[in-house]
């Protein structure tokens, strides 16, 4: 295969895979090949040629969102700031409830799909215990919440899903939004006089005196 072809092959199937994403994520798995073809602007023939099976391209849609939900987690874990870093989490993953639905029915649902992303599952929730946990060490979250507490928050999220797509995105934000101020503690507050750095011409003049 030519260099040209081998670019032109490999952009095809990354068009193809950014497609039945987003028509999976939209209209769930069973959304025949013909269909992604035709959205992609490609026979289906050449949808084939790189995925032999309509399961080999749902493996290869769902494994991107895993990784996207692994690269998300991991930049939460580096986050210094614990608090910021599990609302971040929290937040995203409302909004995947809402914007890949499809996606995520297979990924935590019963969909067989899913079952070959299992062990990454399982690590993603083991990385969001330690954010939980962090969390809670560093007086971010309210003082009864564990990490059990806030695995059920995520679950309450994707409740949702099963509403109609408007409604449930309404939903899902109005719950999200609830969910954080049950789960986090409030930012601390600004002191009304923080400690500014003192300008030159303050330092210049000195301390005030009151002449009186």
């Amino acid at each position: 295969m030519t260099r040209k072809r081998r670019t032109d092959a490999e952009h095809n199937r990354a068009r193809i895979v950014e497609v039945a994403r987003a028509a999976f994520a939209a209209d769930g798995l069973d959304l025949p090949v013909r269909e992604i073809a035709r959205r992609s602007g490609m026979g289906v023939a050449t949808v084939y040629r790189h995925f032999l099976s309509r399961q080999d391209l749902i493996c290869a849609v769902l494994a991107e969102q895993v990784e996207r939900c692994e690269e998300d987690m991991r930049a939460a874990l580096a986050d210094p700031d614990s608090r910021r870093a599990l609302r971040g989490v929290i937040v995203r993953f409302g909004e995947r409830q809402m914007h890949d639905r499809g996606l995520n029915e297979a990924l935590l649902g019963s969909h067989p799909a899913g079952a070959a992303f299992a062990e990454q599952r399982r690590a993603h929730a083991e990385a969001f215990a330690r954010l939980v946990e962090r969390a809670r060490d560093d007086g971010a979250v309210r003082g009864r919440v564990s990490v059990e507490d806030a695995r059920v928050a995520l679950m309450a999220i994707t409740s949702f899903r099963a509403l109609p797509a408007e409604r449930a995105a309404s939903a899902i934000r109005r719950l999200t939004d609830l969910l954080l101020i049950g789960v986090l503690n409030e930012e601390p507050p600004v002191p009304l006089h923080a400690a500014e750095p003192p300008t030159p011409a303050r330092q210049a003049r000195g301390p005030r005196v009151d002449a009186r």
